[in-house]
């Protein structure tokens, strides 16, 4: 709870981890923060958001990651402590000013917080972003629960000012949303007030000759920064017994405790909360008297590989069990079955539970169930302009490529079967870059090529795709989809929405003129919520030669139902009347609105040709309809610009009982 977060009096409180991470941030006395939201950090953001005002903290939602690091940054610099989180991917976008730092370093605490997402519930890729720190020289921490996440921010900043040096903490998707018990010390903040650049007597420069003399600096400060790490308070051992022990980090530390409670194990075990560097003396001396060692971590064999160099001078026989020996795969995220299988092995302990049984009844009686697909929410506006593009396409889907991009019509990909001639997976790769993969399909290929794009996408990491393809006259056609919003992580404004936190009002940036001062021409703003007048210019564009942008605009249900709300409007919806309905089931099969189903009643209706309609009616649910009535338009059988009593689907009038 919020409450909780910003409560200045000490005591525990039941914390989600992202807001342990707030609450570490706020007792390290931050003062300025910077995001671009990413799933499993967006709520930092979104709490930061809540109560910037409140501690006299600037918050900047940046235009992408690169831009949020380059903001704290600066502040650090500039005299106040800083922090942001970001996603692994967004740390890619960040890493060209991110290795840079590694050479100049920062001046106040400055604290990177990034995470990984194993199995990749919310992102492209499983990439394991460890490698970041010792690649950049960047100190780096790793926590294993809210409780430690909070500690580690607050560690993190005063590692930072010890040795003016940016500082990594990196979670994963699972600790990212934990949530425990969390102690909380008293807040002791103070007064916001501008420091000084000059005041250091610094400078951040890194080029030919200073950068190389930088790097030697840089050796030296991560050398004392590892002694610093020997006697962390964040590497622990649990004393075992036997000559089995186990190395561990993060969430696997987790697993492991849990298994060894089930399987009534006591083996020697070195969590690692500093992954680098890594604290080389307290693995040596613990790795020295066994035979065996188990190494547990997620993704790549990160740790793994670095104790195996050590054991080569410390303890040459030890038996090394992990990735590189196919006891635990680099895919997917662990769990407990997992870790406890491969300690029974070694173990050669049997349980009167098998997890592998329980695995594969589940999956028998999930056999036996529909499948349910994610789709786009009830009055969602990439739905309706998917509709027009389909209809737009016509029999010509074999002559199209589709580039799809990062954001809610990604799902277009898990949906390609409703939308068969969009052809959903012929791309998707990372932000922004589904317009120069576009400009190169163009130039290779014969098939028209379309491009599809988010407004926040579009600010985030499309602007030079788009300069590249208006500066070469590239014969693309690019959609951007404008929702008003950052949609997919929690409707968090971006530059093109007009308000940023507190509500207050930003220099709204307008799409439509900022593309016609890049070169662009032929710009066409469609209203995706009429959709029948939309698939014309659709259609026009794409027989066309040379860029043409369609902007497709309609706000995020989500978000605008929620500002309906705050206005007191009334959320309007449709019903079908089953009494007239041709049970023909378009708005069912060619629109795939959630709120649409079958009705349970079998009706026949008779038409004014005394044809009989004889089956099961569409049916809208008033609790899940958003009321942006495309299916009255999709309807086959009624006229939305002139509605009559003969019509199907119809409003509910306002007060009127549904």
């Amino acid at each position: 709870m919020i409450k909780d977060v910003t409560s200045t009096k000490e005591k525990n409180a039941f914390l989600f981890c992202n807001e342990a991470i707030v609450r570490g941030a706020l007792e390290s006395d931050v003062k300025i923060v910077a995001f671009y939201p990413g799933s499993p950090v967006s709520e930092i953001l979104d709490i930061f958001y809540q109560i910037a005002d409140e501690f006299d903290i600037k918050i900047k939602i940046a235009s992408n990651e690169k831009v949020a690091l380059e903001i704290i940054a600066g502040a650090s610099m500039g005299g106040q402590r800083s922090f942001t989180a970001m996603k692994s991917v967004g740390l890619n976008v960040a890493s060209d000013t991110f290795f840079s730092l590694g050479y100049t370093g920062t001046n106040k605490g400055c604290v990177l917080l990034f995470a990984d997402d194993p199995f990749c519930h919310s992102s492209q890729s499983e990439e394991d972003g460890r490698f970041f720190g010792p690649a950049a020289y960047i100190p780096m921490l790793e926590p294993t629960d809210p409780i430690e996440a909070k500690e580690m921010v607050k560690a993190a900043f005063e590692i930072s000012e010890k040795f003016n040096s940016l500082v990594l903490i990196r979670t994963t998707t699972r600790i990212n949303h934990q949530s425990t018990i969390v102690p909380i010390n008293p807040l002791e903040r103070s007064a916001f007030e501008k420091s000084s650049f000059r005041s250091y007597n610094r400078t951040f420069s890194t080029v030919g000759s200073v950068a190389r003399d930088l790097k030697l600096k840089m050796l030296e400060r991560i050398k004392k920064i590892e002694e610093e790490f020997e006697n962390s308070p964040f590497n622990k051992i649990r004393e075992g017994k036997g000559d089995i022990g186990i190395i561990t980090s993060g969430i696997s530390y987790n697993y492991i405790r849990e298994s060894c409670i089930k399987l009534k194990i006591n083996p020697s075990i070195l969590k690692l909360g500093t992954t680098y560097p890594i604290p080389n003396k307290l693995v040596s001396n613990f790795i020295a008297k066994l035979k065996t060692l188990i190494v547990v971590e997620e993704l790549s064999p990160y740790l793994e590989k670095h104790i195996k160099a050590l054991a080569k001078e410390v303890n040459p026989t030890l038996k090394i069990i992990g990735k590189q020996s196919n006891h635990f795969s680099e895919a997917w995220e662990y769990n407990v079955p997992i870790v406890l299988g491969v300690l029974q092995k070694i173990y050669e302990i049997e349980l009167d539970i098998s997890y592998n049984q329980i695995i594969e009844n589940a999956n028998k009686l999930k056999s036996i169930l529909p499948p349910r697909i994610p789709v786009f929410c009830p009055g969602c506006p990439h739905r309706a302009t998917f509709w027009a593009l389909q209809r737009a396409i016509g029999g010509n889907s074999k002559n199209i490529a589709l580039m799809n991009d990062i954001g809610c019509y990604s799902m277009l990909l898990i949906n390609a079967e409703l939308y068969p001639k969009l052809h959903a997976d012929d791309l998707l790769l990372a932000m922004g870059a589904t317009l120069g993969v576009s400009s190169g399909v163009s130039l290779a290929s014969e098939e028209k090529v379309i491009s599809l794009i988010g407004d926040s996408t579009l600010f985030h990491a499309g602007l030079p795709g788009m300069v590249n393809i208006s500066n070469n006259q590239e014969d693309v056609v690019v959609f951007v989809l404008d929702n008003s919003v950052t949609a997919m992580t929690g409707q968090q404004p971006n530059a093109g929405t007009g308000y940023g936190p507190g509500g207050k009002n930003k220099n709204k940036i307008i799409i439509e003129d900022m593309l016609r001062g890049m070169g662009f021409e032929n710009v066409i703003i469609v209203d995706c919520f009429d959709t029948k007048n939309a698939i014309t210019p659709i259609k026009n564009a794409l027989n066309e030669k040379g860029p043409t942008i369609i902007i497709s605009r309609g706000p995020c249900a989500l978000w605008n139902d929620r500002n309906k709300r705050k206005r007191g409007e009334i959320i309007p919806h449709y019903y079908v009347d089953w009494e007239i309905c041709r049970k023909c089931h378009t708005c069912m099969r060619d629109f795939y609105c959630p709120a649409i189903s079958m009705e349970s009643k079998y009706k026949e209706y008779k038409d004014k040709n005394e044809k009989l309609w004889k089956g099961y009616s569409s049916h809208i649910s008033a609790e899940l309809c958003d009321g942006c009535g495309v299916c009255s338009i999709v309807c086959p059988y009624t006229d939305s610009e002139n509605p009559s009593d003969t019509d199907v689907i119809k409003l509910y009038k306002e007060g009127e009982e549904s």
